[in-house]
């Protein structure tokens, strides 16, 4: 057998491979948080969105829910201002909320303009609209932290309606409050709300981390799989620290809500998307119910 065939033959394997996750996910709902250095590298956008496209197309019915914080901070710096953050949370008055805003807007309709050029239909929606995300005022640590909101309700409805018509929703995390004033939403409390809503099958969320490692100190600790209650005595025992800790709690609270498995991503690797949940190793942390084995 010459080279090049074997080239083709191996494709076909990897194609072959992915058939029973293609058939287990049809038609399921998958949350995507897509943030980091993903967001900023050209190549790295194009993968992901790429991934995302293809998971479309092959059946699934993703939702994009994108943050924005390294841009908000470059725009920040931008027009003079100092960004200030309390427990991982940015501080965000009326001025840089209204900086987070336009360019959160401006992240959204990229990323809608680049899935429409794959052929996918998209649509890019504000938690504004329709009154998708509402919020309560956010404290950290019981200090006020400006306009940063607490998702207290999901309009689901809204989305269900756009997957049903196929489109990809794109989500930018911004939201009301009673008073209707404007709140920047931590993305990742955004995807983890509305895979709760929707009652999404996976929730994925990218990030600059390459998973979930046992002990935070050692590298050689990074593990695959963990089930809630595992993730949950990371935590308590101190095992992972700063940002992980509600990034596992976001985890945990959606496998808890009928999420089957949430997906902790390094969003450095090309198409880790695809390769988490097309092949049997995977490239990141998979959270599972306490009944599933991996």
């Amino acid at each position: 057998m010459n080279q090049n065939m074997q080239k083709y033959l191996d494709k076909a394997e990897v194609l072959i491979e992915a058939l029973p996750y293609i058939q287990r996910f049809n038609r399921k709902i998958i949350v995507v948080k897509y943030g980091g250095s993903a967001m900023i590298d050209e190549e790295l956008e194009q993968n992901v969105i790429k991934d995302v496209t293809l998971l479309k197309l092959t059946g699934f019915k993703p939702i994009i829910v994108h943050g924005g914080g390294k841009e908000i901070s470059r725009w920040v710096n931008k027009v003079g201002m100092e960004p200030r953050f309390v427990g991982g949370l940015r501080v965000t008055d009326a001025e840089t909320m209204e900086v987070a805003e336009m360019v959160l807007n401006k992240v959204n309709k990229n990323l809608v303009r680049m899935v429409e050029q794959l052929g996918v239909r998209a649509i890019g929606i504000s938690g504004k609209d329709g009154a998708l995300l509402k919020v309560d005022k956010k404290y950290a640590d019981g200090e006020d932290i400006g306009f940063v909101g607490d998702i207290k309700s999901v309009n689901a409805d809204i989305l269900l309606d756009l997957l049903e018509k196929d489109f990809l929703p794109i989500v930018c995390p911004v939201g009301l409050d009673d008073d209707y004033h404007t709140y920047n939403i931590n993305a990742d409390d955004a995807a983890y709300a509305i895979a709760k809503a929707v009652h999404a099958e996976k929730l994925a969320f990218l990030s600059d981390i390459e998973g979930v490692y046992t002990n935070y100190e050692d590298k050689g600790t990074l593990t695959h799989s963990l089930t809630a209650d595992e993730a949950e005595e990371l935590i308590r025992k101190g095992s992972v620290s700063g940002g992980m800790i509600p990034k596992l709690e976001n985890c945990v609270g959606a496998i808890r809500n009928g999420v089957s498995r949430v997906h902790i991503l390094d969003g450095r690797i090309p198409h880790c998307l695809l390769l988490e949940i097309f092949t049997k190793q995977g490239v990141g942390t998979v959270i599972l119910g306490n009944h599933e084995a991996d």
